[in-house]
């Protein structure tokens, strides 16, 4: 139990930084635009200072003050975990990653980056250790409204990216692939990275594995 209980968390904490690296690939190639939310971190960075990855942790802690108020119950390690540490590896590889001053080079690594994040997505969703801040916020609106998800997330993302663009953020086409496309390869994804932890945490009963 001990070792599946280490192989979820490690999944948790990897996927994290892969979905990271993969968010600052998109925005170093931000001449496309970049995801709805980030276009608002990066127009609050533009506007009043701190850096991108402050603002995903502050925007993430207001959102999950304000839905543990509505659900009246304290979130789960896993999201409070989320919220800091995906901000964290932002600035890192935000330092890290060179900048890319060609279109084409732009056009790799945003391509790329989507790729690597919606496989970061489907690493730390995985295990079930707790959802994020925005994946949280989705949830409750699906459950409060009585609509789809589908609904529910792209109406959050197109209000995101409008109040972003206001600021400044950069909305390209690159804003509706991530949109688009996200969904779709974590769709694939997350059976994949499901299998993975089975097979290397030693655990064929799934139900033990994944549960809370």
């Amino acid at each position: 139990m001990r070792r599946i209980f280490v192989w979820r968390w490690l999944f948790f904490l990897i996927g994290m930084m892969i979905m990271s690296l993969g968010i600052s690939m998109t925005i170093k190639g931000n001449r496309l635009g970049i995801g709805p939310w980030d276009v608002l971190h990066v127009g609050l960075y533009r506007n009043l200072g701190l850096s991108i990855g402050s603002w995903s942790i502050i925007t993430g802690f207001i959102i999950i003050v304000s839905t543990a108020i509505v659900l009246r119950q304290w979130p789960r390690l896993g999201t409070w975990l989320n919220m800091f540490l995906i901000g964290l590896f932002i600035d890192l590889f935000n330092w890290l990653l060179p900048d890319f001053a060609s279109l084409t080079g732009q056009a790799v690594i945003f391509s790329i980056g989507v790729i690597v994040t919606a496989y970061g997505v489907g690493v730390y969703v995985s295990p079930n250790v707790g959802a994020g801040p925005r994946d949280s916020l989705m949830l409750i609106l699906v459950d409060k409204l009585g609509v789809s998800v589908k609904v529910v997330r792209t109406s959050i993302e197109v209000i995101v990216a409008i109040i972003g663009w206001v600021l400044g953020g950069p909305v390209g086409v690159g804003t509706v692939l991530i949109a688009l496309l996200i969904g779709q390869i974590v769709h694939y994804a997350l059976p994949q990275c499901r299998k993975l932890l089975v097979k290397i945490a030693g655990e064929e009963d799934e139900d033990v594995l994944f549960r809370r």
